[in-house]
């Protein structure tokens, strides 16, 4: 068998560390063609050392000035690039077949974009790829006859639900609707009062999942649930009122397909990405992933229905989605500013929705055609956004 050559975009994070763990339990199966960071050296350069890519792409040239000076030292011939051309470069090399794409937030859909457009089997973790730009990313996936298969363990589980020769048709395939999932995050159970006084250090203390910071605050605001939303809708050619949001502390039923005759298909798994993204690269195969067994006696699997009262950023989400045009891409934009400013102390948890709340009053109903017309919304939104955020901190 001929092995699948992989391009890792955000090899340096969660999702590419775990990408990389499941690849190094199948010698022989993958050949990693390039891997791509934005600032972390060290671990790009020890991830160059086992996985010997052809290629690594830093995002900053003085960190691809270092790894380039480390490798040489250690006499580890990788070829070394930097900048957002080059991780377009390495989606679309024709050596590639399969692409991860696991760069967070905005900054990763230029070059998934290319990869659909080139044609390749995209293993998508980057879920702002289609919150910002979905129709024209499946127009793209459509036209050159990419193969999209998700990531996100919750639009995973709706994968591995739904009938394999399903193709966005709910009707022929007696889909009534999908049900996602939310862990509710570390706030699920605070009073509003102590939600607007959280901290960054709180916000972070996922109580299911190791995952990035900024993932990890959205999983605390359900914004992550509500980007989520989005992405199913285009993943799946899903009318919004189909898509329904179910909070699930414990983390093991992953997601649920609910049919036309009453019954509810639901994929369930130790709460581990690698179990995701082995699925996606096995493809139509299973492969191990590493994953511990899961275990069920004992457990309770309990199920409420989100509060968007105390988490409104879900509802802002719902509302983009129905507003459509640039919203989905405002909403985004303003989220990333605005939690990058909670990271930094520079903002309260409730500022968050707040500033989100704000920037689509002010630039949503705008032109979604290109990627241009999203790349200046998503620019646009990031002035709007600091400017207000500064203003409110005054």
């Amino acid at each position: 068998m001929r092995p699948r050559v992989l391009t890792v975009l955000g090899a340096t994070g969660t999702i590419g560390v775990n990408t990389l763990d499941v690849v190094a339990r199948h010698p022989g199966r993958f050949e990693v063609f390039a891997l791509t960071g934005a600032t972390q050296v060290d671990r790009m350069a020890e991830q160059c050392r086992v996985h010997r890519p052809r290629v690594a792409v830093m995002n900053e040239p003085a960190a691809a000035a270092a790894l380039r000076d480390r490798l040489a030292e250690e006499g580890i011939a990788v070829e070394v690039r930097a900048g957002a051309g080059a991780l377009t470069e390495v989606a679309t090399a024709p050596e590639v077949d399969t692409v991860m794409a696991a760069i967070v937030g905005a900054a990763g859909l230029p070059a998934t974009l290319a990869a659909a457009r080139a044609g390749k089997r995209i293993l998508l973790a980057n879920k702002e790829t289609l919150v910002v730009s979905g129709q024209l990313f499946m127009d793209a996936v459509a036209a050159s006859g990419a193969e999209l298969l998700p990531i996100d363990s919750e639009h995973n589980a709706i994968f591995q639900s739904l009938p394999r020769d399903f193709r966005g048709d709910f009707q022929a395939a007696g889909v009534k609707a999908l049900w996602l999932t939310a862990s509710g995050g570390p706030f699920r159970t605070l009073s509003a009062e102590a939600i607007a006084q959280a901290t960054p250090e709180q916000a972070v203390a996922h109580p299911n999942w190791v995952m990035g910071k900024k993932i990890s605050v959205d999983s605390a605001s359900l914004m992550n649930k509500g980007l989520e939303v989005i992405e199913a809708r285009w993943l799946f050619n899903a009318r919004p009122e189909q898509i329904k949001v179910v909070v699930h502390p414990q983390s093991i039923v992953h997601s649920m397909v609910e049919y036309a005759d009453g019954s509810v298909i639901a994929q369930m798994g130790t709460p581990d990405m690698r179990t995701p993204i082995a699925y996606a690269l096995g493809f139509p195969e299973r492969i191990a992933a590493g994953v511990p067994a899961l275990e069920l006696m004992g457990r309770q699997l309990t199920f409420e229905a989100p509060d968007m009262a105390r988490f409104p950023c879900l509802k802002l989400a719902f509302d983009a989605l129905a507003a459509g045009g640039n919203a989905a891409a405002v909403l985004n934009a303003a989220n990333e500013v605005a939690v990058a400013r909670f990271l930094d102390g520079a903002a309260s948890f409730n500022a968050i929705a707040d500033s989100i709340a704000h920037a689509l009053d002010r630039l949503a109903g705008g032109m979604a055609a290109t990627l241009d017309d999203l790349l200046e919304a998503d620019r646009q939104t990031r002035r709007v956004t600091g400017d207000y955020l500064e203003a409110i901190r005054a």
